[in-house]
């Protein structure tokens, strides 16, 4: 059914913020853990010198971080819907979301959410113990404890970055094999 030349430039309109959000969901996700990494873990290490502060304070940090993935995730899974819905009513091919696309978010998706309600909980309550003790040699033993828990969500966290990565390019690369811009 042929849409009216006014609703099909509101659907353009809303098609151009959709994905502009999307973008910069994306850029939060994976820029918010570039910066978190390159930038605030050294920082952080560097200037207040104590790997107590320092782990405080980037538990918190990442805490903050986690909570806009989950704000990033529920923009580019709403995102993806809408932009399929559109696509199913005879939208051009490259509003919808490609395969590619799809197994990346949902790979992020799985991932990150491993990560903030199991894994960083579960890092979290160990650091804690570990800086509560007061005798040496038990500070060191919860301290060995909390590292090999919080090993594989580093590994994890640098997972997802690729695959962050990997959905831009994916998008990007949808939107160049249809030869026309995305709007």
């Amino acid at each position: 059914m042929p849409v009216d030349r006014r609703e099909s430039r509101a659907v353009r309109w809303g098609l151009l913020a959709c994905v502009t959000v999307e973008l910069v969901a994306v850029g939060v996700w994976v820029g918010g853990l570039g910066v978190l990494v390159g930038a605030v873990i050294p920082a952080v290490f560097n200037t207040l010198g104590g790997q107590d502060a320092g782990g405080i304070l980037l538990t918190r940090a990442f805490e903050g971080y986690n909570r806009l993935v989950l704000g990033a995730m529920t923009i580019l899974i709403l995102g993806g819907l809408w932009r399929g819905w559109l696509a199913a009513r005879g939208g051009r091919p490259v509003w919808r979301v490609t395969r590619a696309e799809g197994v990346l978010l949902a790979a992020m998706v799985v991932i990150a959410l491993g990560i903030i309600f199991v894994a960083h909980p579960q890092a979290a309550a160990r650091q804690a113990e570990a800086f509560a003790l007061k005798d040496a040699a038990a500070r060191k033993a919860a301290l060995e404890l909390f590292f090999r828990v919080h090993q594989p969500i580093r590994v994890l966290y640098m997972i997802n970055l690729v695959l962050g990565v990997a959905l831009l390019g994916a998008k990007v690369r949808s939107w160049l094999n249809h030869g026309e811009a995305a709007i």
